[in-house]
């Protein structure tokens, strides 16, 4: 071998040694680019407060969570853009973002939210910014709850938010986050249906010695019976008994008392009639059966004078219907008290 071959390979040799060193030199150069590129979130989602196309004042929160809290350093603009598309695109037909506000009481991506400042000004765009920056205090379930949007006007079409967070304000440089989530609006459904009108209505024993409008009863009643016992001239008979009544009608009820006839004895002598009509109550009269109602608060009656029956008057019972209680409107339930008084002729 000559001389001047052994040098060519020398040459040759320190030619490929250099081509690999520059190959490993450029593959290095790719290292940091990778390094800038925005971190994807996980389980990301956005919820529409309301649907329906054309809504007005509608919330949009934005949920996700993988979110870097550490190493890309502080977050200084999170960015929202709504689109067709999810990448480009336009606005959505009919939506309108320049109204938008934060909610900062459902916004906790970042510590403080009602220190940042929000540029609604492009339709469709979306940028909160802090120029000291914040760093997420936690990196699951992070939310971003925006009020007053106007919803687009189409229905079942599939709409972008595209997602994204920088360590600038500038909203373009210095990637920390991001994803691009769906979201569709959905026309409501009218909804119809009839109640049935409910009423119930029941008679209750009242002891002896209950209070009932100033008076006191003198023996216990029951539901279907009214026994006066012994009456004499030195002291009346009192019973009472309870209704109580319930309905969901939005005209309320009317409850109302009568008798048959008026009562006699084996004789056929009639008791006489009180001189209180139901219209105007009287203080007690001898030889008598009368009737009085114990409001449950005060009697709200639909005829006449509404708080008629103050404490201790009564009127008298006769066989047409006398108005005893009233609602206007439907209630739960309500119970008035009757007091029934009989009184003996000296």
């Amino acid at each position: 071998m000559t001389r001047s071959s052994r040098t060519r390979r020398f040459r040759s040799a320190t030619l490929a040694r250099l081509w690999i060193a520059a190959i490993l030199v450029v593959g290095g150069l790719f290292v940091p680019w990778l390094n800038a590129q925005a971190a994807t979130l996980s389980a990301a989602s956005v919820a529409l407060s309301d649907p329906r196309p054309n809504t007005p004042s509608v919330n949009y929160t934005f949920t996700g969570s993988s979110v870097s809290t550490g190493g890309p350093g502080l977050i200084r603009c999170i960015k929202m853009v709504y689109a067709d598309a999810p990448s480009a695109g336009s606005v959505p037909t009919g939506m309108t973002t320049t109204g938008a506000t934060v909610n900062t009481g459902g916004t906790n991506y970042i510590p403080t939210p009602g220190s940042w400042t929000l540029n609604a000004t492009t339709n469709g765009t979306l940028q909160l910014t802090l120029a000291g920056g914040e760093t997420p205090a936690s990196g699951s379930a992070r939310t971003v709850s925006i009020n007053g949007i106007t919803n687009g006007s189409t229905a079942n079409t599939a709409y972008f938010l595209r997602f994204n967070t920088y360590s600038n304000t500038d909203c373009a440089t210095g990637p920390v986050d991001s994803t691009i989530v769906q979201f569709i609006m959905v026309n409501g459904s009218t909804l119809s249906l009839t109640v049935d009108n409910t009423l119930t209505f029941s008679v209750n024993a009242v002891s002896s010695g209950a209070s009932c409008n100033g008076a006191t009863a003198t023996g216990t009643s029951t539901a279907t019976t009214i026994p006066f016992g012994t009456v004499s001239a030195a002291s009346n008979a009192i019973v009472c008994q309870d209704l109580t009544a319930a309905t969901n009608a939005t005209g309320g009820y009317t409850i109302y008392t009568r008798y048959t006839a008026a009562p006699t004895n084996t004789l056929a002598q009639t008791i006489d009639s009180h001189t209180g009509s139901n219209t105007t109550p009287r203080p007690l009269a001898p030889l008598a059966l009368k009737l009085t109602v114990t409001p449950p608060t005060t009697l709200p009656l639909g005829t006449g004078t509404a708080g008629r029956f103050n404490s201790n008057l009564w009127a008298a019972m006769t066989t047409s219907n006398a108005e005893v209680g009233y609602e206007a409107a439907g209630v739960t339930s309500t119970t008035y008290r009757v007091g029934h008084q009989v009184v003996s002729r000296p």
